[in-house]
């Protein structure tokens, strides 16, 4: 595992699955030019397929060079519980129980506020629902928030940079908002108990100040978006659901807390999943079909990731341990937009000796930049599987999201620098 050539491969096969993410629209473009090999245009051209698809060529590579059982041990060594939590997570946080609660709650108070029902629901949804994250973990905040807005913004007919400069704002407010505890972001997760941070140091060190950068992010975006809203109200013809019975809702919500109580032991969790599936075939007509595709491609890419980027420490702890704290933020904040933050601040937290100011410095430049790319932060794939569909080709180009997230970044990233 330490040889050097097999870690120029991985290195090299990381910087090719970084390329292929930034230019999967190019392949969903390619699979209508030429419809004989669309399939395979467009398996490429799926942004989730990516980095497992990379991740095969590297186990494989490292088999041809380094032998099999090596090739095994490392694919075996890796730990998968955080793909397998957010695909769990996934699936429940977008039943029809959990996600109709959700929302009754938001359009409840859509309806109190003194502006515009859906201008209000669509600030909500950017604002109140990334912070909430900070109880449900990230993951299920973003496939509660990305299925409540997909029908107001995240649609054909409004403008692509405005639908790009909403998905940044929910990426950026996200990878933020988990900041009020310890234990729903997952780069905050992964220094936690090395740094003996507790939720009451994170809401007083990093909490508060994302609050009014999540605030202010939603308030600007919505304020760009108002007149595509009053639009999108129009559209809103379908026929109401069903009521689902309060029992099967305290079920779903208590199964969705138990697998946050237990994030980090999948044997529980995956067990509490199995016991959701039987109820929901037992209650089948409460029930929306469970959006297991979507859930299972992102899993695959998160493993994927984890495999790649389980063999890109040699060059990137150097890098994270020889910066000054500014320079550190300012490190972290670009490095994320190329890496998992959750996989730099495990680096970080590997280091020894490091100040207090620089694990602050590391944390909040991970933070603040985890909604530049697909692969910022562990929930935005789940975002771009929820949501692509409302944009050309049905791909979301890791340009547009960049550009789209460059603004709420910088008000992110001074707020953690400034206040």
């Amino acid at each position: 595992m330490s040889h050097t050539p097999i870690q120029w491969i991985a290195a090299a096969i990381f910087a090719v699955a970084l390329l292929h993410t930034f230019s999967a629209k190019q392949f969903e473009r390619l699979s209508h030019r030429h419809p004989r090999h669309a399939g395979l245009f467009h398996l490429l051209g799926e942004v989730e397929v990516v980095f497992g698809f990379w991740a095969i060529v590297l186990v494989v590579s490292m088999a041809l060079f380094a032998g099999g059982g090596t090739a095994l041990d490392y694919a075996e060594s890796r730990n998968y519980t955080e793909p397998l939590f957010v695909f769990v997570v996934m699936v429940i946080a977008a039943s029809r129980p959990v996600l109709r609660t959700a929302m009754s709650l938001v359009d409840t108070l859509a309806r109190i506020a003194p502006v515009p029902t859906p201008v209000a629901r669509a600030w909500l949804g950017l604002a109140a629902v990334p912070l909430l994250g900070s109880l449900i973990t990230e993951p299920a905040a973003m496939t509660i928030a990305a299925l409540m807005l997909a029908p107001q913004i995240f649609r054909p007919r409004v403008p692509e940079a405005v639908k790009y400069l909403a998905l940044g704002v929910l990426f950026v407010n996200i990878s933020i908002g988990g900041t009020l505890t310890s234990y729903a972001a997952p780069p905050v997760l992964m220094v936690a108990t090395t740094w003996q941070w507790d939720s009451a140091f994170m809401l007083a060190t990093f909490g508060w100040k994302a609050a009014i950068a999540v605030l202010l992010n939603a308030t600007v975006a919505t304020w760009v978006l108002r007149k595509h809203l009053q639009s999108a109200a129009v559209d809103e013809g379908a026929a109401p659901e069903a009521r689902v019975p309060l029992p099967v809702v305290a079920v779903h919500l208590g199964l969705l807390a138990g697998v946050v109580l237990f994030a980090h032991h999948p044997v529980v969790f995956l067990g509490l999943f199995l016991m959701f599936l039987g109820f929901t075939q037992a209650y089948e007509r409460h029930q929306s079909p469970p959006i297991l595709k979507e859930a299972l491609l992102v899993g695959f890419f998160l493993a994927g990731l984890v495999v790649l980027g389980g063999m890109q420490q040699w060059w990137l702890q150097p890098i994270v341990s020889a910066l000054a704290p500014v320079a550190l933020f300012l490190g972290a904040l670009g490095l994320t937009a190329i890496t998992d933050n959750a996989a730099l601040t495990y680096l970080g937290s590997l280091i020894v000796g490091i100040s207090d100011e620089s694990k602050y410095m590391l944390v909040a430049g991970a933070v603040a930049g985890g909604g530049l790319t697909v692969i910022a932060n562990a929930p935005n794939p789940a975002g771009v599987a929820l949501l692509k569909r409302g944009f050309a080709d049905e791909t979301i180009g890791a340009g547009g999201l960049l550009l789209g997230a460059l603004g709420p970044t910088a008000v992110a990233a001074a707020a953690f620098l400034f206040l």
